[in-house]
């Protein structure tokens, strides 16, 4: 293949920290080296891959109408829209999965579904993890997300927090996870507390790094577990979505 040759002006340290990587062997130029690293560097900055957390007794809701399709077939054109190439629905046997399956059979993307039996929808994440390298999103399959997904993804990278969660304001927020934050830093959050000071609450949709998982332990439940674990410890960054929401149960 002929590429196609470029100028560019770079800083003297930069070029020769570039030449140190050029080993002979597995990088054998200045212009393999910095190809590599441009390759790297571009997919550490780019998520492709996303998580649709679908209890059984709610694929009711992925079928139902929304906007003159489905919700399932909004969310997987929300996803590709956004750069997803690879979608994964983790959700459990019911009568109604020919029909699930009828929904996706045509999508334009990778869409496969997982099965797996579940304590909490945390529980339920494991069932991916082996499938996945690199950050992903996660979104419940009840709720329809529409907003700028690459900018809450520019966010994550640019946090280097383990979770970015998707944020907006409701004036009644007894039916929805609480979140108090610092800056863009999410430092306490509570499912369905109570009693609440803030009316920022949970969107639905949530970006994590791959090594999330290591800390996952015993958590069953996202909201009652990982995310009050993660606001603890600062790991918690927050983003509003400020786009249209809609949530089905």
């Amino acid at each position: 293949m002929v590429k196609p040759k470029i100028a560019i002006s770079v800083e003297n340290s930069l070029l020769k920290l570039i030449d140190s990587k050029v080993d002979g062997s597995v990088i054998r130029s200045r212009s393999q080296a910095i190809e590599y690293f441009l390759k790297k560097g571009l997919q550490e900055q780019s998520v492709s891959v996303a998580v649709l957390l679908l209890k059984g007794g709610h694929q009711a809701f992925a079928l139902r109408n929304v906007k003159n399709t489905s919700l399932i077939r909004q969310q997987i054109g929300f996803f590709s829209r956004h750069g997803i190439k690879v979608v994964y629905i983790v959700t459990q046997h019911t009568k109604s999965m020919n029909l699930l399956l009828d929904e996706i059979s045509d999508a334009k993307i990778s869409v496969e579904i997982v099965e797996m039996e579940s304590k909490g929808n945390a529980d339920a994440l494991k069932a991916v993890r082996k499938k996945i390298s690199g950050s992903f999103v996660v979104m419940s399959g009840d709720t329809y997300n529409d907003f700028d997904l690459l900018k809450m993804i520019k966010k994550h990278v640019d946090s280097e927090k383990l979770a970015t969660m998707g944020l907006m304001t409701r004036e009644k927020t007894s039916s929805y996870g609480n979140a108090i934050l610092d800056g863009d830093l999410i430092v306490d959050f509570q499912e369905k507390p109570k009693h609440y000071s803030t009316n920022i609450v949970n969107a639905g949709i949530y970006i994590f790094k791959p090594e999330i998982f290591e800390i996952f332990e015993s958590a069953s439940s996202l909201e009652k577990d990982l995310f009050p674990r993660l606001a603890r410890i600062k790991q918690l960054a927050g983003f509003f979505t400020y786009g249209e929401y809609l949530h089905f149960v």
